[in-house]
């Protein structure tokens, strides 16, 4: 560090002084500073999703597809995939499903690379294909997207507060079950912002799927965006139900209850982490509460960088993997966090 270098920074020192006035402490984590020097980013311990390897344990939720901008994001996100070793979901492929022209936006393998890779398709569409015989339309539609597997999301609430939105005649729960006796690459269920409460995840552990991802209540929430779409007083009527749901640090807890009295009931293999996580130790802290297996993953921030160009989204995922370098070289949680 040159004398220059040195007086400009202690001129930022006092300029910034007053600007850099902490008081609300994370009261999640112990910080230990004593005990390790400045972490190698390969602290961060690396996890397999269908049998792919992820360097770093966070997961590009889904959220775009067959709309304006969609193929230039989905590229971006891919290639972030690859250098980072990160794994995604692609947004839903319905509009590959019902207009192959479409493919193109989601047909991605080659940017992405190894890197885990789940087309994605509501449960609404995927009861369509049961009543119609029609399940190896979901076969042709993976295997030509050269995808690891399948996320199935599951939205009754969304599906019901959509002014136009599907009804269903099976459970979700059947659905899934069916979909599973009939399909050999692995499965992943998804919430899409307002969780699963108990009962639905212990269902759930019990499936032989790769993951079992949160969609918690805090994150996106579809239903209060298709709420939005309605006219203002239907509008005004059904808005208090959108507040239904369950939070990440609920469902963490539940898992982790359930992963103990299911025992070996168990068979979901991995467990992702989204909604309402806002930076990259609200990450932390589920991967190192949970018993089980786990990633965690976002949406809007890689959509929100990706917009703004491949080196602010590259920068974005940099701060992420350095933060979690650190998290995991000096914070341990709490007892009762």
């Amino acid at each position: 560090m040159t004398k220059s270098t040195i007086s400009s920074r202690k001129l930022d020192h006092i300029q910034l002084a007053f600007e850099s006035q902490l008081s609300d402490a994370d009261q999640r984590f112990y910080y230990e500073p004593m005990l390790s020097a400045h972490p190698e980013l390969n602290v961060i311990p690396s996890t397999t999703l269908a049998g792919a390897t992820m360097t770093v344990p966070l997961w590009i939720s889904s959220m775009t597809g067959g709309a304006e901008k969609a193929g230039k994001i989905n590229l971006l996100l891919a290639e972030v995939c690859k250098t980072h070793g990160l794994g995604m979901g692609l947004g839903s492929c319905r509009p590959v499903l019902e207009n192959s022209e479409y493919s193109r936006d989601f047909e991605i393998r080659k940017y992405i690379g190894n890197q885990p890779l789940f087309a994605n398709l509501g449960i609404a569409q995927i009861e369509e294909l049961i009543a119609k015989n029609e399940l190896q339309k979901l076969v042709d539609m993976v295997n030509r997207l050269e995808a690891n597997g399948l996320i199935i999301h599951v939205n009754p609430l969304q599906e019901w507060m959509q002014p136009e939105g599907d009804r269903f005649a099976l459970s979700p729960l059947e659905t899934v079950k069916r979909v599973l006796d009939v399909v050999d690459f692995p499965i992943i269920v998804k919430e899409v912002g307002q969780g699963f409460g108990p009962k639905s995840l212990a269902a759930l552990l019990q499936l032989p799927i790769a993951a079992l991802d949160y969609g918690a209540f805090g994150g996106t929430n579809f239903s209060k965006l298709e709420n939005l779409r309605r006219e203002s007083v239907e509008r005004t009527l059904l808005e208090p139900v959108q507040h239904v749901g369950h939070t990440a640090i609920e469902m963490t807890n539940w898992i982790n209850q359930l992963h103990t009295s299911l025992g070996n009931k168990v068979q979901c293999e991995k467990i992702i982490v989204s909604g309402g996580v806002s930076t990259f130790l609200d990450g932390y802290y589920h991967l190192q509460k949970l018993s089980m297996p786990a990633l965690y993953a976002q949406a809007s921030p890689f959509l929100k960088y990706a917009l703004e160009g491949e080196a602010a989204l590259h920068q974005f995922v940099e701060a992420q993997i350095k933060g979690l370098a650190l998290a995991y070289t000096y914070l341990t949680l709490k007892e009762n966090a």
